[in-house]
């Protein structure tokens, strides 16, 4: 029997969120000219992060957040053997919701960052210099906890196709097959909720680029010769 698990937008999300952290850690570590992409793609992150939080409540079946929240009854039923479902289980959920957590720190402080030098956040006046150095301090130590958790997520996929269970198929096809009648094919995730999250990722994006901070001074005239 073949159901499907992960819906389209939750697909496009996780290979999104993959490269763009990926880039943005690559572009963070050399510096340089790349910091100016370095916030493009810190940016990029924190839309598609307010778009996953809203899908988590308006999306399919199995990339809703109260789906595979791991209460404590879930991960102790799956320690134990007893727990069946689909989608994240209770222990890969605490993975994910860590990830998700950290990287929306890791986003929220780099603007409020500095990188000493020419780049500021664009939220980076909203505090003091004091402060933004110390957020710039705790920016730059994120990138290990995050390669942590990113490894963390690989090594459970490699123990699990070692068990013979394929992890990242359904996350690239949507669909798996199983022998077990009680799992139903995900539902919901209707066009308007698509439309809705598209939209507040939109509009988060806009508020973190500063778009409700006042615009600069325009410059001093020239002086007349």
């Amino acid at each position: 029997m073949r159901i499907k698990v992960w819906d389209l937008p939750t697909r496009l999300f996780h290979w999104l969120l993959f490269v763009t952290v990926a880039a943005a850690l690559w572009t963070g570590w050399v510096g340089g000219s790349w910091i100016e992409w370095h916030g493009r793609l810190g940016l990029a992150v924190i839309w598609l992060l307010a778009f996953r939080l809203v899908w988590g409540f308006l999306g399919s079946t199995y990339a809703r957040f109260a789906q595979f929240a791991p209460t404590p009854g879930r991960v102790l039923a799956y320690l134990r053997g007893r727990w069946h479902g689909e989608g994240h289980n209770p222990l890969g959920a605490l993975s994910v919701f860590a990830l998700l957590l950290v990287l929306t720190w890791q986003a929220g402080s780099g603007l409020f960052s500095n990188d000493d030098i020419a780049f500021e956040g664009p939220l980076a006046d909203l505090v003091s210099s004091s402060t933004s150095t110390w957020l710039s301090g705790l920016h730059r130590q994120g990138l290990w906890i995050i390669l942590g958790l990113v490894a963390l997520h690989v090594a459970a996929i490699a123990v699990y196709a070692l068990r013979g269970k394929n992890l990242v198929k359904p996350m690239v096809l949507g669909w798996k097959d199983t022998d077990d009648p009680a799992l139903k094919s995900a539902r919901g995730g209707k066009l308007w909720a698509l439309l809705l999250a598209l939209v507040v990722a939109v509009g988060v994006v806009w508020v973190a680029d500063g778009g409700l901070l006042p615009p600069p001074p325009p410059p001093p005239p020239a002086p007349a010769w």
